[in-house]
């Protein structure tokens, strides 16, 4: 097995709270000289700037997983990831209809534009991308294992917008892949308190908005070569696979 190291949840300037120099082929080049071998794209509620960032990762030694940070009917956090186009832009489809219809309020939330190659705006989406869906944490479980997809439950150890903050508990008949925890989160303090977690499998993520914070923390992946279906196993503990989170 390999070794890779990951950062699975980076906002671009898509993402109303993200940083304007959170461009995709920017925040490749600081995750390249960071060291990180693999890196979610995850914009609120938005799947738009994962092309491109799989472009600008195309011929060089970074994989990106494509995706999205989901906020559900409960104003819980997730993050979903795809492997092909299609289901992304089914998932992304999914998200426009489930969106509910309110403005954005770019002064006081932040800009949400997409951008080319060339850096041009080319899309502004009008609605409040931080929104919760209107569809509940298990019914969009569902559409994402159903798309094939990577479900994975948001920095539970924070106090807004995780799971456990929202709900209390996480539900026992909630399909999930892995559990996220933010730079401060321990996990033997959350097995202490949730001991039905116990054999779970644990990332870290930056959960970056800004450049300086790419790859502030990580995990590790022991996987044969970076491929969704391989970090699909080792977030399930298949085939000898596995994600660590020390090196």
């Amino acid at each position: 097995m390999n070794r890779f190291k990951a950062d699975l949840h980076i906002h671009t300037l898509l993402s109303p709270c993200g940083d304007l120099d959170m461009t995709p082929d920017h925040i490749i080049e600081l995750a390249l000289q960071k060291g990180i071998d693999i890196i979610g794209i995850t914009d609120h509620n938005a799947t738009l700037h994962c092309k491109l960032s799989e472009k600008y990762a195309r011929n060089r030694d970074i994989f990106v997983l494509c995706g999205a940070e989901v906020t559900t009917k409960e104003e819980a956090h997730c993050l979903a990831f795809f492997e092909n186009h299609e289901t992304l832009d089914a998932f992304q489809n999914y998200i426009n209809e489930q969106l509910p219809d309110i403005p954005n309020a770019p002064d006081f939330f932040g800009d949400q534009v997409q951008i080319d190659e060339e850096m041009n705006i080319v899309y502004e989406e009008l609605r409040l991308l931080t929104s919760g869906l209107n569809k509940s944490i298990n019914a969009i479980a569902e559409k994402v294992h159903e798309l094939n997809g990577i479900f994975i439950l948001a920095h539970i150890d924070k106090q807004k917008n995780s799971v456990i903050s929202q709900l209390g508990f996480i539900p026992f008949d909630l399909r999930y892949d892995a559990i996220e925890l933010s730079e401060h989160g321990k996990k033997a303090e959350i097995l202490k308190q949730y001991p039905y977690l116990e054999g779970k499998t644990f990332i870290r993520s930056s959960d970056a908005h800004f450049p300086g914070q790419i790859g502030k923390v990580s995990c590790y992946f022991e996987i044969q070569t970076r491929t969704f279906d391989e970090i699909r196993k080792a977030l399930r503990q298949q085939d000898g696979r596995r994600v660590i989170l020390e090196p």
